[in-house]
């Protein structure tokens, strides 16, 4: 198929240039980088009550068991 005067031949290896994605792979560079430091970081021994557990979610629904028998 012959081209027409105003259209331009298809660059040849288009989607592997400097192009698109080259932003995102800097982002997932640098993160991983940033996980590998903290692995690197001695891990130093939670105390307790330091805010890192999780939340007891029971309680909630002890409360919520309560409120609806007063209800009916």
């Amino acid at each position: 198929m012959r081209l027409k005067r105003w259209e331009s031949p298809r660059r040849q290896g288009r989607n592997a240039k400097g192009r698109g994605g080259s932003a995102r792979a800097r982002q997932l560079r640098k993160q991983q980088q940033h996980l590998r430091r903290k692995l690197k970081q001695p891990q130093l021994p939670s105390e307790p009550g330091s805010g890192t557990s999780l939340p007891v979610f029971g309680a909630t629904r002890a409360h919520n068991r309560q409120r609806s028998t007063s209800i009916g």
